[in-house]
This record gives structure tokens, sequence and C-alpha cells, in this order.
């Protein structure tokens, strides 16, 4: 069901209402249509953010090789991206909405449980969230297939490397995964005797087992980072793992989506009613190109880029509304904007590109900010 953000006199954020309330509200004059910065209509508070983070790591890749991350708060550009986006996403939302607290997935494993399962002082630690914990983390460091005899799509079981028997810890750094028929074959054999036939593979599952996962460190530095954005705000923040996530999701049955996943993070999860609601889906454009010249297939310069972005008040991206009425392209056109210097704009429209329409036709609907939306 759709809700409208409401503002009252003072601009502070109210409660959202029926779309039927709104309409009702505009009809008494009671309410009128206001823009801040940026204006949409959201589903029952699903959003999901893409961003520009992997286009930016491939195209800085090879010149960011040398840099060391030494310099305190350094982040490399497509990870500063995503923060960066969910820092103004969570600004533009305390604009509209009345946000009352935070909750962030701070970490994708709790990597101390993990390290030491006999921690005490916490009861998740030593019920069902524990196994969630380990259990993801290992499908991840294990490329979710048996460790053993590569097998995937089975059943995997978690599985002592050094078996318990003869000494073996319950640390992350001893345990893979083992389909049924290799976790008996074992049994309580030590490893080296287990794989004496096949050393390559031993040595490959011992130097794994020695290995951090490298995504899951990764992430959690870009979390700790986001973590200190989001402190900024004021705003109680509250701090979960990714075990603990998917632990809220699978207690409710619900499936796995990136929207749903953000919903179920922390302990303040709430029985979510999620039938009939779709996410707005919110992507990074970005805010142009900083290219001095158009290139061709080969990589050879074709014509020159202008360093102006707004020409006539209007920039490349805007969404418009134009209405021709006279000339050849008699009609109504809705779509988004290249601008050129002569004030002669090309228009993308559902129906296709309709060039050569005057910027005096044309009307704003949507100014570009760096964002697309889609439901």
């Amino acid at each position: 069901m759709c809700k409208v953000f409401v503002l009252d006199t003072d601009k502070k954020p109210l409660d959202p209402i029926h779309p039927a309330q709104a309409r009702q509200l505009l009809r008494n004059k009671k309410a009128a249509v206001t823009i801040l910065d940026f204006g949409f209509w959201i589903l029952d508070w699903g959003l999901v953010i893409g961003n520009q983070g992997f286009w930016i790591l491939g195209f800085f890749q090879s010149k960011i090789a040398n840099l060391k991350s030494k310099i305190d708060g350094w982040l490399a550009p497509s990870l500063k991206s995503r923060v960066e986006n969910i820092k103004t996403w969570v600004g533009r939302l305390c604009k509209i909405a009345p946000v009352m607290a935070i909750s962030q997935e701070l970490v994708k494993f709790d990597m101390q449980l993990m390290h030491n399962p006999d921690l005490r002082g916490k009861e998740y630690q030593q019920g069902t969230l524990a196994g969630y914990e380990t259990r993801e983390y290992l499908l991840e460091k294990w490329c979710r297939q048996c460790a053993y005899c590569g097998a995937k799509d089975v059943p995997l079981q978690i599985e002592h490397i050094h078996p318990r028997a003869k000494g073996g810890s319950n640390s992350i750094t001893n345990l893979t995964l083992s389909c049924e028929r290799c976790n008996t074959l074992k049994g309580t054999k030590d490893i080296k005797d287990f794989l004496r036939k096949d050393p390559s593979r031993l040595e490959k599952i011992l130097a794994q087992a020695k290995k951090p996962l490298f995504c899951a460190a990764a992430v959690n530095t870009t979390r700790y980072a986001l973590l200190e954005v989001l402190k900024e705000t004021g705003l109680p923040v509250e701090c979960g793992s990714g075990g603990l996530t998917k632990f809220n999701r699978s207690n409710q049955s619900l499936h796995k989506t990136h929207w749903i996943d953000a919903a179920c993070v922390g302990k303040s999860t709430p029985i979510l009613k999620i039938k009939g609601i779709k996410p707005l889906l919110i992507t990074a454009n970005g805010h142009g190109t900083r290219q001095i010249c158009r290139t061709d297939k080969f990589g050879f310069p074709t014509r020159h880029c202008s360093r102006t972005k707004f020409h006539f008040g209007f920039q490349t991206g805007d969404i418009v509304k134009a209405v021709v009425k006279s000339g050849k392209k008699v009609g109504e056109y809705i779509g988004r904007i290249a601008t050129r210097a002569t004030g002669s704009f090309n228009i993308s429209t559902q129906n296709g590109l309709v060039q050569g329409i005057s910027y005096k036709a044309c009307e704003f609907i949507h100014k570009k900010y760096g964002y697309s939306y889609l439901l």
C-alpha cells in the first residue's frame, strides 16, 4: 500500500498517510505539494539503493594499486561511494519522515563469537544464532561446496578438520564443510590420513582454513566507516550482524531480498507485514562525466565535450515535459533530456528518442541530482 510523506507548517516530518487522505487534504486546501531537493512516493518504507561501487572499482583499480590505506579514515573510491550514498539518503529521509532510530548490519559475521565459541555473557551467543553465524561464514569461505570432494548443490555439514576426538577445537579455523558421504568416511580420522592419496587437496584445505574471509573483512571495514557517519545524525544506532539478520528473517519465514534483509537487521526487528509491498529501487547514476572528448570504438577522439553542464537552465538528465505546438514535431513529450548549447535538446521518451526540441517548449518535472527511481 502506498504512503505519502507529510510535513507540518514548520517542515517537520509527520507520520506518512494514505494517498486518499493526501488528496482529500489537497482538495480542501489544507495541504499543498512541496518539493525539498527531491520527491517521490515510497511503498511502505521499502528502499533498495544501488550504487556505482563496482564501476568505480574497475575504473580506479589500476590507479590505486600503490595507494596505502595507512591514512586514517581512508577508503577506496568504490567503498567511499557506498558510504556517501547511504549518508545522502539517511539525511533525505530524516527530512520527510519521523525517523526515531537506525539499525545497521555492522558486520557480516560475528567474528569474535566464531573465534571463541565458548564466549559467555549473552544468551544469543549460546543459542541458535551461533550456528547461523558459523554456517553462513563457512558457506562463503568454502564456496558452498564440500571441501573434500568438491560436491555442490548437496546438503553440507559442518565438519572438524582436526577431529574433536583427537583434541581438535571448535575454533572457526578448524571448521569446514563436508557432504554427508565424506563426513561419514572421514569420521575421526586425522585429515592427513584421510587425504594421504590426495596431497594437493590436503595442502589446499589446510591453507584455506588459515585464511580470513577477505570480503568479510573489506565489508566490515566499510561498515565501521558507515557507523561513524550514522552516529553523526544524533539518532540512536543499533548494530547487528549478518547472522542475526538471517536468524530474524528465517524466524518469520521471509524470502531473501536486500530490502527484506534491511528490515530484519538488529534485535529490535518487529513482526513484519510485507504482503503486497514493492520496494522503490534507487540507482546512483552520478552527476555526469569528466571526459573532455568522445571517442570511437578504437579509443580515438571524435568530438569535443562541452565543459558547461547547464544550458538555458537545464542539464542533461533532467526529466521534462515538452509541449510542441507547431512544426513537424507537434505533440507532448515526457522524458530525460540531453542538452546542447544551441538550445535544441533531445528527449528520451518511452516511445524512443525525439530530437531537436527547443528549450522554450520544456518545463521541469524532476531535476537531475544523481539518482534514478524504479518501482
